[in-house]
């Protein structure tokens, strides 16, 4: 008996321990966020305009006005638009001294001539303005699939108030990341709209390094032997000269990997100091450093599928053929060359062993490259339409 009440003391202690959290807004984000964190250990409190029509809230959550809700909790996180803002200037007195975490998020960037957060705080000065949340989907919350990024944007003036929203990311299983004060808000909140931006200079790199590389092969392997030597070799095309290209832009785009940083440190010791911000162009060349290797190493994929394929071409065949009855009509042997061979087998090793470090290479930059995907990229490279938060 007395074991059984010991248990059912701690049970009323933890239960009395749970934290508190209202939600303003009862829609997909709300509901997906609430329901994450009371499976965290959270007590969930929803203000909505119509309580009593409010439907498919999780199970154990509480849903009140807005008014009534506020007063259960000091942090309150404003799951809805930001054109039904307006409502909360009746509320000042009940919000002030909370937490208002701004999840919105806007329909295309720079929709407005200031971020919402901000919006927010001028509309309830005596609150504690948080922006955080808005790099997640309600769908990616719905299905667990937080596999894009996991990382979680917070700004706000109030240092306390940033811990306690980082408190709860932490706890959702999410990486909170300072981004400082409420200014920030503006690029938070332009972030989810936007698709690679640091992919886009890689890519036009990429194609500007493939396009000259692959018209120098063109000119130097079929427009020279066809104007001097009349020589149709237009079936290079296809497979011969890509297989060049493919390679120079892989070593390439590796050299772009490394040289930002060789430039940065002979920049530090020019100046004699590490403290001193880099130049915008080399500050974004330096942030795009493992774009380039990704880039460089699907050049090195392309370049092995390339190779694979050479044996089973018509004109490789064509010519070992040819080779074979030649040999054969003039009875002549070509002998065995050692030499040859170690030449030819380290060549392939010394291939084999560096599209290895390539490999390794890309596994270890993934991580870091997927921490900054947002949810739309990542929902655009699977090839599943998105959903709005």
């Amino acid at each position: 008996m007395e074991k059984t009440t010991d248990v059912l003391l701690l049970t009323m202690n933890s239960s009395e321990e749970q934290e508190t959290v209202c939600i303003f807004g009862t829609g997909d984000f709300g509901k997906s966020l609430g329901l994450e964190m009371l499976q965290c250990g959270y007590s969930i409190v929803f203000g909505s305009r119509n309580p009593q029509m409010s439907s498919l809230l999780p199970n154990g959550a509480e849903v009140l006005s807005y008014s009534e809700a506020a007063q259960k909790s000091d942090i309150i996180i404003m799951a809805i638009h930001r054109e039904h803002y307006n409502f909360l200037t009746e509320l000042t007195e009940v919000l002030n001294g909370k937490i208002l975490v701004d999840v919105s998020n806007n329909l295309k960037i720079k929709q407005y001539p200031q971020s919402n957060a901000e919006y927010l705080a001028q509309l309830v000065p005596g609150a504690h303005v948080v922006k955080a949340f808005n790099t997640i989907s309600a769908w990616a919350l719905q299905s667990r699939a937080l596999d894009a990024s996991r990382q979680v944007f917070v700004c706000g003036n109030d240092s306390k108030a940033k811990q306690r929203v980082m408190d709860i990311v932490r706890s959702l299983g999410l990486t909170p990341l300072d981004k400082g004060s409420l200014m920030a808000a503006n690029e938070i909140e332009n972030y989810p709209l936007q698709l690679f931006p640091m992919w886009k200079f890689p890519f036009y790199l990429s194609a500007v390094l493939c396009v000259f590389f692959f018209f120098y092969c063109v000119i130097r392997e079929v427009i020279y032997p066809y104007v001097y030597e009349k020589k149709d070799r237009t079936f290079h095309l296809a497979i011969s000269i890509p297989n060049r290209v493919f390679p120079i832009a892989a070593l390439t785009l590796l050299a772009l990997v490394y040289l930002p940083g060789v430039i940065a440190a002979i920049l530090q010791l020019y100046r004699g100091t590490k403290y001193r911000r880099f130049p915008d162009w080399l500050d974004h060349w330096m942030l795009c450093r493992k774009q380039l290797g990704l880039i460089a190493l699907g050049f090195a994929f392309l370049h092995v599928l390339y190779t694979l394929v050479i044996p089973i071409r018509y004109y490789v065949r064509w010519t070992w053929t040819n080779r074979t009855i030649a040999q054969a009509i003039a009875k002549k042997e070509r002998p065995f060359s050692t030499s040859t061979a170690w030449l030819s087998d380290s060549y392939i090793a010394m291939g084999m062993l560096g599209f290895f470090l390539f490999v390794l290479l890309g596994i270890t930059s993934l991580p870091s490259v997927s921490n900054m995907v947002n949810w739309r990229e990542f929902r655009f490279v699977q090839g599943i339409p998105c959903q709005d938060s």
